[in-house]
């Protein structure tokens, strides 16, 4: 489906996934089958370090409370992260990881 690079789990989910892409290419399953794989062979988000995080918001030029506002938290939860106070989970890691990935524009 994508052309990024991903990371699975184990290298049998890795063959698995390289199977079902390609009953997804000749239309033998549909797109909600091949989400589905997507989600269960790709290896899990990582935890973010604080530092990370405060890097992620400076590279994109961006106060914490804007940042905030981008991940649709508060600014004082962005403040707990880049203290370490708190760790982001859930959607919140997610965004992050996106922006990480592929830049503030991915999440905004």
């Amino acid at each position: 489906m994508s052309s990024a690079k991903k990371t699975y789990r184990s290298d049998a989910l890795q063959s698995l996934h390289a199977a079902v892409t390609d009953s997804y290419a000749v239309g033998a399953i549909d797109k909600a089958t091949m989400r589905r794989f997507d989600v269960a062979c790709l290896t899990p988000v990582e935890p973010l370090a604080p530092e990370a995080i405060r890097q992620i918001r400076e590279t994109a030029k961006m106060s914490q409370a804007i940042f905030a506002l981008a991940l649709n938290v508060t600014t004082s939860l962005v403040s707990q992260w880049e203290r370490g106070e708190k760790k982001p989970s859930g959607p919140s890691l997610k965004l992050l990881s996106l922006a990480a990935n592929k830049g503030i524009e991915t999440i905004i």
